[in-house]
């Protein structure tokens, strides 16, 4: 009688993950004009503590295996210095996002690889390669973009909510096993569980509409934190016109395309006038954005 209750619960809990999903699905919400889905209902089958350990256990193994190999730069490296000081900027403005951001463990890393990637883990761990700092010639308000972009999935807790629909499905296939015991308090090997879904955080694709969240919301705290939200239009053409030469990682994992640009531009309206209070100035005042490459 009790292992059949435990089955019941299983399947409930299956169903509803993923009846909150189909309910959340297509909704929208609109914060600072910006529409985003509102947070998956299905990510909280997925503690957040938990997540936030996992993730925390990789990137500390993934920054010891780099300080190994000898490619971990140092904090006094200047552009070690330079994420940092971009990334102390926008962090007090991540909260109007997730309110649990306020309780992150930030950190910021630089791997010298030639990588064109970045990312940002559950709990605010912050990953760069020197690849898309030298490769792509980012100014500051492009590396902004690119940080404010892979700190909004963060926000938007897309890396849990995946992980938690992805949860539901190896419920289908172990109903009854040991990761389902975990779940009810019975076996406490979900921690290794979850852990085992953090080895997923880097390589993560997203979609579409989950790419459009990370470029706005990223370009709305960037921009609040004082950098040029242009700096994103020309960030995304940068890497395309690098992409034609040679695919790179992170558009591998991020679906790119003249939609994204042209949506970031019609919300332009919206983020020039907060970058250009931080500058005391208007949206009309402004002077047009300048890189340091030709675009073609």
């Amino acid at each position: 009688m009790k292992k059949m209750k435990h089955l019941v619960l299983c399947l409930s809990l299956l169903a509803a993950t993923g009846l909150a999903g189909a309910q959340d699905a297509g909704k929208r919400v609109v914060q600072d004009g910006i529409a985003v889905e509102p947070l998956s209902r299905a990510r909280k089958f997925i503690p957040e503590e938990q997540l936030n350990q996992a993730a925390a256990q990789q990137y500390t193994q993934m920054m010891g295996q780099a300080q190994q190999k000898g490619v971990l730069l140092p904090p006094s490296h200047p552009e070690v210095r330079r994420l940092r000081a971009i990334a102390q900027r926008i962090i007090p403005h991540t909260p109007r996002w997730n309110e649990l951001a306020t309780k992150w463990e930030w950190q910021v890393n630089l791997i010298d690889s030639k990588d064109v990637n970045a990312f940002c883990m559950p709990g605010g761990r912050i990953g760069f390669f020197t690849g898309i700092l030298t490769q792509l010639k980012l100014t500051d308000d492009e590396v902004a973009a690119v940080m404010g972009h892979e700190i909004a999935h963060a926000l938007r807790e897309h890396s849990r909510e995946k992980m938690a629909k992805q949860m539901g499905t190896n419920f289908a296939a172990r109903a009854g096993g040991a990761l389902i015991s975990g779940i009810f308090g019975i076996d406490p090997g979900i921690t290794g569980t979850i852990a085992s879904y953090g080895a997923q955080f880097i390589g993560l694709k997203f979609s579409r509409d989950e790419e459009r969240e990370a470029d706005l919301v990223g370009l709305d705290i960037s921009s609040r934190a004082g950098y040029d939200p242009r700096a994103g239009i020309v960030l995304w053409r940068k890497m395309a016109a690098l992409d034609k030469r040679a695919p790179i990682e992170l558009l591998s994992t991020h679906p790119g395309g003249e939609t994204r640009i042209k949506d970031m531009e019609a919300h332009m309206n919206l983020l020039l006038p907060l970058y250009a209070r931080t500058k005391g100035t208007t949206a009309a005042k402004l002077p047009p954005y300048r890189t340091n490459v030709a675009l073609r």
